[in-house]
């Protein structure tokens, strides 16, 4: 399943990162609280158990989340996306992948990948802000469900169309979330009109 989400928060925020004038700092800030916004309505599913606590007046019974959540960002821009969520999941657990795609062939390749012992029972929230070609996001999630992850949501900042089928074809079972739907993708794999190269621009790298 596909959301694109249409909160003009997130559309202002998102139009202020698209600018190429808009400095490191900026562009940060905007991914970070953009990260919280979409999470807050990407969690709104978690399962709840029942808790039996004593507030300052009686004992009650409260709810609290019935299962672990793992972020996994892909490396290196997906880093930009985690503060956000955990700002809103402190309990959450950080796996990290490592995929680089070749600039040629646009094919990924994987480098890294460090994931907590939870993994298999969590919900796990794969985030990169870019689903361009869909090759990194696909890899990325064979490799978490390697590790037992089943419940899956993968959250992007912009995509397109070739990336969205992607990873529709190989991963019909992971919900994709994202902020924008952009138009297409240039000649090198690049999405139009984009924001640019997000790592690049989270971290002051050009």
């Amino acid at each position: 399943m596909l959301t694109v989400f249409d909160h003009p928060l997130i559309k202002h925020k998102l139009s202020i990162m698209r600018d190429k004038n808009t400095s490191t700092k900026d562009f940060r800030e905007n991914l970070d609280e953009i990260g919280s916004l979409m999470v807050y309505e990407i969690t709104r599913d978690l399962p709840l158990k029942d808790v039996d606590i004593e507030t300052p007046m009686c004992p009650m019974t409260a709810s609290r989340l019935a299962k672990d959540v793992v972020v996994v960002p892909i490396l290196r821009a997906g880093l930009g996306m985690v503060s956000g969520i955990t700002r809103l999941v402190p309990t959450a657990k950080v796996a990290h992948v490592g995929v680089f795609r070749d600039e040629e062939t646009l094919e990924p390749h994987t480098y890294f990948e460090k994931y907590p012992k939870n993994i298999a029972d969590a919900v796990t929230i794969v985030v990169d802000p870019m689903l361009a070609t869909g090759g990194s996001s696909v890899a990325a999630l064979d490799m978490v469900k390697k590790q037992g992850a089943k419940n899956i949501k993968l959250v992007c900042l912009v995509g397109a169309e070739d990336g969205i089928k992607n990873v529709e074809k190989h991963h019909p079972d992971v919900d994709i979330y994202l902020a924008a739907l952009d138009d297409c993708l240039n000649e090198n794999g690049y999405i139009v009109p984009g924001l640019g190269d997000a790592g690049d621009r989270i971290f002051g790298t050009k």
